[in-house]
């Protein structure tokens, strides 16, 4: 069985599947619908902006959910099929367009209020993330206990990398504190602690945004990053994705759960490839790829 994956927030870099769309510039609208409800022009932020206004969370996260669409229907075209779907954070709201959940508009649409919410909240506050690697996920969350200051688990990746997340100074501290432990941190590339109560005022900002969207039931299995299983109820998603924003991603959890359900092929829709490289280090006797321009695609495909 084959599930689709959807890449996160600061996979971003400048000129991302826009070769997918010279080799087939049918796959415009996907650029056209969301800057449509954008009311900018998305593929020229992607193709001509420099690398800070990319990263920026208005901008990155609609740029990244295009560009895993783009890649996805490029697949679709030739015959690409697949029985679910799961993002990493922002990457689930792809993973809602590719599973029928919502439209393409109405994707782009609550996209939008989330990247609004969240830039907001992280112009106002100071929160950072860092990547904590070759330490298990119980070592990060005791080690986060012990620093002053506010630092949790905030994504569960694999049994060898957490990313922490919280106010700027513990997190350094927290990193300091790994690196004496010979683990390796790694600062990310985003706007703020995200997936942490930092980013509250944005959860709450969003929810009055979304909360009479209708979201459908899914075509195929949907894996959630806040239960770390598939999602059955459907009954409130704008709750659900209210709390993602503040919740911790449980990656790990979530591709133990896509593996006991029979998923043995694991393809990675968008920019860079770090959900491939992070099922290959959870999972055995699995098929992990990443589709994001047009070489991978022929591999993808072969």
């Amino acid at each position: 069985m084959t599930i689709s994956l959807f890449s996160g927030q600061g996979s971003q870099f400048i000129g991302m599947g826009i070769d997918l769309l010279n080799a087939d510039p049918s796959l415009g609208f996907i650029y056209d619908t969301a800057s449509d409800v954008l009311g900018f022009d998305l593929k020229k932020i992607i193709s001509e902006s420099d690398a800070e206004t990319l990263s920026r969370t208005i901008y990155a996260q609609p740029a990244i959910m295009a560009t895993s669409l783009v890649c996805l229907e490029a697949a679709k075209k030739r015959g690409f099929e697949f029985e679910g779907v799961a993002g990493h954070s922002l990457g689930e709201y792809a993973a809602m367009v590719a599973s029928g959940m919502l439209s393409l508009e109405y994707g782009f649409r609550v996209i939008k209020a989330r990247a609004a919410a969240m830039d907001k909240a992280a112009q106002n506050s100071e929160g950072s993330m860092c990547a904590i690697l070759k330490m298990v996920p119980a070592d990060v969350e005791k080690l986060c206990e012990e620093i002053d200051g506010y630092v949790v688990p905030a994504n569960y990746n694999s049994s060898v990398q957490t990313v922490i997340a919280g106010e700027k100074a513990a997190v350094a501290a927290a990193a300091e504190a790994a690196a004496a432990k010979r683990a390796r941190a790694v600062p990310l590339a985003v706007a703020s602690a995200f997936h942490t109560k930092i980013m509250q005022p944005a959860a709450d900002e969003f929810y009055e945004m979304v909360k009479d969207v209708k979201f459908n039931v899914p075509n195929v299995k949907f894996y959630s990053n806040v239960l770390g299983t598939e999602l059955t109820d459907f009954s409130d998603i704008p709750t659900l994705l209210a709390k993602h924003i503040v919740s911790p991603v449980r990656f790990t959890a979530e591709l133990a759960a896509m593996q006991s359900d029979g998923f043995d092929r694991f393809i990675e829709f968008g920019p860079k490839n770090v959900l491939t490289g992070l099922v290959k280090k959870t999972l055995k006797d699995v098929t992990a790829k990443n589709c994001e321009n047009c070489s991978t695609l022929e591999e993808v495909m072969a």
